[in-house]
């Protein structure tokens, strides 16, 4: 396991809910806002009952559901009652699901009844109970049972994130405490957020950036109004029902929205934009900046296993729209050549996370969690373990970074990290094709589009409809190949195996 880093500024992650004053409004919901004194009551209340149904210490607890109070609140009222959880994207289908209980070895699932009920009896075989969302909430607030602040060691494991790997099926990357609540303060200050902020939390809450969503808010005493949007106005509806003042979003969002009439009220009272799962474009920037005139414009970088690396600021957008800026606070990042050294201005290299937001490594995975975690750079002040993200990047001379390009194959569309192997499974799956390789080619709106190059199984002809059915019973939306191309033999290489590279290069020809 990799060691992680804290600070003496790190505390127990639960403490974040005592940040805001009682009267102020924490959580904008449907149902009505709840207040910091809401928000105390109910996470003690939540954490009481999650301890008497879960009485295992460290134990893993998955929630599956919209966002809502539940998934809102479960962040911090599990780790008050000493759990760790695991929230698992409400993207997902069945087999995702089966895969990520079994590999954290969940032992209690709260979910939206529809989704619990597309669940095969052995996907649940290890789990104590599962709930309804609202059956969870109504027996936690009757039971009276109330935990106070949890004086949780900030090294340990608070959550397990699920990101898939360019191979493979999601790896669980591990949190603690420290990494969840420096992440939130980080990214608080650089963001200047105040308890006069409304943030609009349209990401997923299992994303990294999804969470932190609502935990910088918190930080900040602030308010969040949660959103699962059908379509693009719906945000904007949003934005003026609750006097949003915050939005990230990633860039295929950015670009529906900048598509749309704005009321010019509702996009003059947005302040600050941040963005990620994506590089903005040039022309996209200019958009933005022209659009929502008294927003500052947020570009950001990171990954999972270290949360988030670098920002830009906003006053050097327009000069430079498309660095990476430099390092947020709590992170240290090095550019490391090809021969292990730091690398000059505007050398090449690869950007090298170290610090306290480094994660602890990957759940039960030790040959992964070596490939990527490994001992920091010589040259580093913090030392420790380092996340070597396989990205190579330049800094120029005034030290802002600049992405180069990716080590990996991992696809990213409309801001969702793709395992090409995991498409690839499925469509063989199937028993229509007896090849097949996933592969990304850029897209405007989705930053990669997924094409899937198959070859028939023999004594099958293509059959696109048949295959694109059952792909949509077992994949996710947004793994869904965009365009699926049939070929009679694939292009083997000098290795003897497919030719990736090859058909990549037909694909953008």
């Amino acid at each position: 396991m990799a060691q992680v880093q804290t600070s003496p500024a790190a505390r127990p992650l639960d403490h974040l809910a005592q940040a805001g004053a009682d009267e102020a409004p924490a959580l904008l919901l449907r149902s009505g806002a709840l207040t910091y004194k809401d928000l105390r009551t109910r996470i003690a209340a939540l954490a009481g009952w999650l301890a008497s149904i879960v009485p295992e210490p460290g134990a893993r607890v998955a929630t599956w559901a919209a966002k809502g109070e539940m998934t809102c609140l479960m962040p911090l009222a599990a780790a008050r009652a000493g759990l760790v959880h695991v929230p698992v994207n409400p993207l997902l289908k069945r087999a995702q699901v089966a895969h990520i209980l079994a590999d954290s070895g969940a032992r209690l699932l709260i979910g939206s009844p529809a989704r619990l009920a597309t669940l095969h009896p052995d996907d649940i075989a290890g789990l104590y109970r599962s709930f309804g969302e609202d059956e969870a909430l109504a027996q936690a607030y009757a039971a009276g049972r109330e935990l106070g602040p949890s004086a949780a060691d900030p090294a340990g494991l608070a959550a397990i994130l699920y990101t898939s790997g360019s191979t493979g099926r999601p790896k669980g990357v591990m949190l603690s405490h420290a990494n969840l609540w420096l992440g939130a303060e980080s990214v608080a200050s650089y963001l200047d957020l105040t308890p006069k902020d409304r943030v609009l939390a349209v990401l997923p809450l299992s994303f990294d950036y999804g969470q932190n969503q609502l935990l910088s808010t918190w930080f900040a005493g602030g308010a969040v109004a949660p959103l699962d949007y059908l379509t693009p106005r719906d945000v904007i509806k949003a934005i003026a029902r609750h006097d949003i003042t915050t939005l990230a979003a990633v860039p295929p969002l950015w670009v529906q929205l900048t598509e749309l009439d704005w009321p010019p009220e509702v996009a003059a009272g947005l302040r600050r934009l941040t963005n990620s799962g994506g590089a903005l474009t040039v022309d996209l920037v200019r958009r933005l900046r022209s659009l929502f005139p008294n927003a500052r414009l947020f570009p950001m970088y990171g990954l999972t296993e270290a949360f988030r690396s670098t920002y830009l600021d906003p006053a050097l957008v327009d000069l430079h729209p498309t660095s990476m800026g430099k390092a947020i606070p709590h992170a240290e990042i090095l550019v490391i050549n090809d021969r292990g050294e730091l690398a000059a201005d505007d050398e090449e290299g690869e950007l090298v996370h170290c610090g306290p937001l480094v994660a602890q490594g990957y759940w039960q995975d030790p040959e992964r969690t070596a490939e990527r975690f490994r001992p920091a750079p010589a040259m580093s002040r913090h030392g420790g373990t380092a996340v070597w993200s396989g990205d190579r990047v330049r800094r120029d001379r005034e030290g802002l970074l600049h992405f180069v390009g990716r080590r990996d194959a991992m696809l990213k569309s409309a801001g969702n990290r793709i395992s090409p192997q995991e498409i690839e499974e499925a469509a063989l799956a199937t028993g229509l094709v007896a090849e097949a390789v996933a592969l990304g080619v850029a897209d405007e709106r989705l930053g990669q589009a997924v094409h899937l190059i198959v070859r028939p199984a023999p004594g099958f002809l293509e059959n696109e409809e048949e295959l694109r059915s059952i792909l949509m019973k077992e994949l996710p939306n947004f793994m869904q190949p965009k365009v699926i191309h049939w070929r009679s033999a694939m292009p083997i290489g000098p290795n003897g195996k497919i030719d990736r590279t090859g058909l990549q290069a037909e694909l953008v020809a």
